[in-house]
């Protein structure tokens, strides 16, 4: 959906979205990030209910484990990352969210709750910990029908997920989100506590975060700073506990800007295969 490629044919005409594919892997750690997402052609793709295969990488479900491999080149810097991913839900959750007051765009929080297991071979390493699935799609380009939207994903100590989605659609009020679900499979709504602002990045994006007022929440580290999109790693307070966050502000605005998408290349290349 950031794909400058797919942005240019559409503003040709129409164009298929099996055209522009590709599976984003990213690394961060002590010794440095790795980003790899090279985009690939419908010859490149291949489809069945239960696997997706773009190129050397898939994705798909072996019993009840959604399972990654990947074998993709890095950039700007082309170092190799190759690996495992192993993600087994403790429960799949079924409830579709409108992220908008139309319904055009649709968020699916799948496994929120889940173990994952990753074993890499480039570079060689291997963990185990909590992760999170989850899936959005719409019927219009999401820089159509959004300014921008900030997303967090907080692990709670008991072992739930807290999930707080807040978009910014275009003509309508804002939408806010503010979801809690527990590895039983059950699901309920929360007080959403007051967004707070984070210090913005290098790129001066926008970043608001939602912690309870008696407890700012603190940035821990910036992983991702684009122009149009930040992903951060934040200490935040729910229920009146700390909680591990991963959030991400992203603005469609600059998106949207020809000079953005033509910085993209250089993280998002193109193969024919």
């Amino acid at each position: 959906m950031f794909s400058p490629y797919y942005a240019f044919a559409r503003g040709r005409g129409p164009a298929r979205a099996l055209d522009f594919c590709a599976i984003n892997v990213a690394l961060y750690g002590a010794a440095g990030k790795r980003w790899a997402m090279t985009e690939r052609g419908s010859a490149a793709v291949r489809r069945s209910p239960h696997r997706l295969q773009v190129g050397p990488s898939s994705i798909g479900w072996e019993a009840d484990t959604l399972v990654v491999r990947f074998a993709e080149v890095g950039v700007p810097v082309p170092r190799r990352l190759s690996g495992t991913v192993r993600l087994t839900p403790s429960a799949l959750f079924r409830d579709i969210h409108a992220l908008e007051a139309t319904g055009r765009h649709r968020w699916w929080p799948v496994a929120p709750c889940a173990s994952v297991e990753v074993e890499l071979d480039r570079p060689r390493l291997r963990w185990a910990g909590h992760g999170y699935h989850d899936t959005n799609w719409g019927h219009e380009p999401l820089e159509r029908g959004f300014s921008g939207w900030h997303w967090s994903r907080s692990w709670l100590p008991d072992g739930s997920t807290a999930v707080l989605y807040d978009t910014e659609p275009r003509g309508q009020q804002p939408t806010a989100l503010a979801l809690r679900f527990d590895p039983s499979g059950h699901c309920a709504p929360i007080d959403a506590p007051p967004q707070q602002p984070l210090p913005q990045t290098l790129w001066r994006v926008r970043r608001l975060a939602r912690s309870e007022a008696a407890s700012a929440p603190l940035l821990l580290e910036t992983l991702e700073d684009a122009p149009f999109y930040a992903r951060s790693l934040l200490t935040t307070q729910l229920g009146g506990a700390p909680a591990q966050t991963f959030h991400e502000s992203l603005s469609l605005d600059r998106f949207s800007r020809g000079w953005v998408r033509m910085l993209l290349p250089f993280r998002m290349p193109r193969r024919a295969g």
